[in-house]
């Protein structure tokens, strides 16, 4: 497993993140801790020790199975936790955000508790809060380094001109985004600031939520809460763009012996400043194939290639801000 310098820190985290979205259940379908516990069982057999969760994914859930499988196998000191804080929710599910320092106290002492741990290694700021001034949320988590009960903070789908406030203010180490073959807002901007600033990548949604994995046909359907019946990628005419896209990347990743998943995650390493791609997997079997994605980098002329389909094939791409929760 390839291994990372996390800027600002005295600490490595390997190039693949184990990304536990699906476990919360909520969004993608139901998910089953036994198979989750045994994914991040199998990651850490591959040489993955960092492993991403939410409060919010799974309202508490995610946290919880994480937690109890790292003490089940007795692995919490064999990895880089990292979760987040600012966004609160009521009974009926509606998550709004919330960095004020009062929340974050709160969200900090609860994912402790779900975690089963005394220390949590990374605190991300889940979205930025126009309410709470950025300046407050960080002081806010520097006081929490101070105590010990964080190691570092960083922030997630922060803007270069919100992560630059918020480094105005403390020390930040990371900006986890959305990023991959068909999301590339990061690059206008953000990325660049990342690179000079020295400031740690985390690409969430390596594999677009699924799309760059090459298993969906055009007439493919998504039940009831899947994220993806809300995603404009995933809505025709669209759908049929990046359908047609995938097509013409798979000889490329045939040529190498590979899957359209693990060249969509080589893809994002070979990136100038990314620090971690995540895998979002719910059973050892999808994490298994994140082994296929190391020790290898694509050409220059593959690079070109893909970017040439790109622009054939994508006449209008899109971000992923359909997932931002109200302001």
């Amino acid at each position: 497993m390839e291994r990372r310098q996390l800027p600002g820190t005295d600490r490595t985290v390997s190039a693949i993140g184990l990304g536990t979205w699906v476990a919360g259940g909520t969004s993608w379908g139901g998910s089953e801790p036994r198979l989750i516990a045994k994914a991040i069982e199998r990651a850490l057999e591959l040489g993955i020790d960092l492993v991403d969760t939410a409060p919010v994914y799974g309202f508490g859930r995610s946290e919880e199975i994480v937690g109890q499988a790292l003490v089940d196998q007795g692995a919490r000191d064999k990895v880089f936790l990292a979760t987040k804080c600012g966004l609160a929710w009521d009974d009926q599910g509606r998550v709004r955000r919330d960095s004020s320092p009062a929340r974050i106290r709160a969200e900090i002492d609860d994912s402790l508790r779900r975690l089963r741990t005394d220390r949590i290694d990374l605190v991300q700021v889940h979205w930025p809060d126009p309410r709470t001034p950025i300046a407050e949320t960080a002081r806010t988590l520097e006081e929490l380094v101070g105590t010990g009960k964080i190691l570092a903070w960083g922030v997630s789908n922060f803007d270069a001109a919100q992560l630059a406030e918020a480094q105005a203010s403390g020390r930040p180490v990371v900006d986890q985004v959305p990023y991959n073959i068909f999301e590339r807002e990061i690059e206008k901007e953000l990325l660049p600031f990342c690179r000079e600033k020295q400031v740690g990548v985390f690409a969430y949604g390596a594999i677009c939520r699924g799309l760059l994995s090459g298993k969906f046909r055009s007439d493919a359907t998504f039940p009831e809460g899947d994220l993806r019946r809300a995603d404009p990628k995933f809505q025709q005419p669209r759908f049929g763009h990046y359908l047609a896209a995938l097509e013409r990347f798979r000889p490329i990743a045939y040529a190498r012996g590979k899957t359209l998943t693990q060249l969509a995650v080589r893809w994002l390493l070979d990136r100038q400043g990314v620090t971690a791609a995540l895998w979002g997997a719910r059973s050892p079997r999808q994490i298994e194939e994140a082994a296929g994605a190391i020790g290898w980098c694509l050409s220059e002329g593959e690079i070109a290639g893909i970017d040439r389909i790109l622009g054939e094939t994508v006449p209008d791409p899109i971000d992923a801000s359909f997932m931002a929760p109200p302001a």
